[in-house]
């Protein structure tokens, strides 16, 4: 029986103190656990709030590419019309430049051919009336050089 007492005892004693340890940090775990909670609380509305941040900044991201997409296709469109039209009045450019150096061309080969036939006439006509008068010192007399010029005159008149 005294064993049983004994062991009666500590059971009791056992109890009382884990009751009053219970009782004693009860409160100050509460606390712990209560600050601790108020912590993780904190830590993920934070967390939510930098996620909203970066989902909003994320948005404006993508609409600023979009934005930015955009211009850089007009620009790309306006490159290409300009493009386009340098081209174009380049070749414009260049053919009319082309006729007018032809055109030159062609004026400058005129107006030599021109000379060159003029030239030409002038010492063939040169020649033969060298000739002429060669053949006709030793062949005219004065009945056939009257004879010329009566013809002559005679063709004036008419």
């Amino acid at each position: 029986m005294d064993l049983e007492f004994i062991f009666e005892t500590n059971v009791i004693n056992i109890t009382l103190l884990l009751g009053g340890l219970i009782y004693l940090l009860s409160g100050a775990l509460k606390e712990s656990l209560a600050e601790r909670q108020q912590k993780i609380l904190g830590a993920i509305q934070e967390s939510e709030e930098r996620l909203d941040e970066a989902v909003k900044r994320l948005n404006e991201g993508e609409t600023q590419l979009a934005q930015a997409q955009i211009v850089i296709d007009s620009i790309k469109e306006e490159a290409a019309k300009t493009a386009v039209q340098v081209k174009s009045g380049v070749l414009t450019d260049g053919k009319a430049e082309i006729e007018r150096l032809t055109a030159n061309a062609k004026s400058q080969i005129s107006t030599i051919e021109a000379k060159v036939r003029k030239q030409v006439s002038d010492y063939v006509v040169a020649l033969a009336l060298k000739r002429i008068t060669l053949r006709l010192e030793g062949k005219l007399t004065e009945n056939v050089q009257q004879q010329i010029i009566d013809r002559n005159i005679s063709k004036l008149n008419e």
